[in-house]
């Protein structure tokens, strides 16, 4: 094994099985309880979330040992506060969009049994919880309610987010980079979807489909987590990518705000968990992949290595050298 191929692999190895190691561990308590059904599943789930970026921090600090830590992990610079805000902004909005257009995409594939004028499935919610009693607010204005519980939900998720980012967009992507945009996505998409396995398994998302679970949970991660990746490189900054995955986390009611009452939205059909629901955002990363839009700013600083540039041709003339691949973040 080579130097380069060391300084890569045993870093990907220890973080790996930290983050793997840990996720059972910490999930074993439901596995050896009531599943999804045990008081410990909301704690458990938070706890999870936290093993990639203990993972993150423990090869950080521990194994690569970098000068500057904070941005190896895409913490500290900022960078440019007009750029940054920008993709904190799109981080807050972009999630939401994207689950929202996954409902329609769904309803007219047949997936998503769909309720879009009378909000019949949302109005049973609301029976349920008001023990039938008639609100004296609009229908209208409830729905409009829940845009605002995400913008908070997005934020109190933030830090929660912020565990798995830290280790996923924040430390994992970068270095898959150098094998190129599109491997960098592939791969990180099925780690970050295995990754949950210990929680799908149990119906978690994805309720009895079993292992077919967790292919759709691959499925999903790699083109949800492309956007979150988008939004690392482009801002070199975790905290776009953290902010967008908690936005992600609080929009995801939103498939039973405009679902019909009395059907079952299934996971593995509709919503941006489903097969309908990664159309919109695959198109969008092919796009923003033809464009180029994986590199970062040249402007953004080099904490985030580049992908490994084309060969050069053998017989290309000494006038007309080969361009330099912009730094990538």
């Amino acid at each position: 094994m080579t130097g380069t191929h060391s300084r890569l692999v045993v870093p990907l190895i220890v973080f790996l099985a930290i983050a793997f190691g840990l996720s059972w561990l910490i999930a074993l308590p439901l596995w050896l309880g009531d599943g999804l059904a045990s008081p410990l599943f909301p704690l458990v789930a938070v706890a999870m979330m936290a093993t990639p970026a203990i993972a993150a921090l423990i090869v950080v600090f521990f194994v690569e040992r970098p000068q500057r830590k904070a941005a190896a992990l895409g913490l500290w610079p900022l960078g440019r506060p007009g750029r940054f805000i920008l993709y904190l902004a799109l981080g807050l909005i972009v999630p939401v969009v994207l689950i929202l257009v996954a409902l329609p995409v769904g309803a007219l594939l047949g997936a998503y049994p769909a309720d879009f004028v009378g909000l019949s499935g949302f109005r049973a919610i609301l029976d349920a919880q008001t023990g039938g009693v008639e609100l004296p607010i609009p229908i209208g204005v409830l729905v409009a309610a829940q845009f605002v519980n995400v913008l908070i939900g997005a934020v109190v998720n933030l830090l929660p987010a912020l565990g798995e980012e830290l280790g996923w967009r924040g430390w994992l992507l970068p270095r898959l980079l150098r094998f190129g945009v599109v491997p960098a996505i592939l791969l990180s998409g099925v780690i970050w979807g295995l990754w949950h396995a210990p929680l799908i398994l149990l119906g978690y998302n994805y309720p009895g489909a079993g292992w077919l679970g967790i292919v759709m949970m691959i499925g999903m991660c790699t083109v949800v987590g492309a956007i979150f990746g988008w939004l690392r490189i482009r801002s070199n900054s975790v905290w776009p990518a953290a902010l967008a995955h908690g936005a992600f986390n609080a929009a995801a009611g939103f498939s039973f705000v405009f679902a019909a009452v009395g059907e079952t939205v299934d996971t593995v059909q509709a919503t941006i968990l489903g097969w309908s629901g990664w159309i919109v955002p695959a198109v969008l990363v092919a796009v923003l992949v033809a464009l180029g839009k994986f590199l970062a700013p040249v402007d953004a600083g080099a904490a985030v290595p580049a992908p490994a540039p084309a060969p050069a041709a053998a017989a290309a003339p000494a006038s007309s050298p080969s361009q330099p691949a912009p730094p990538q973040a």
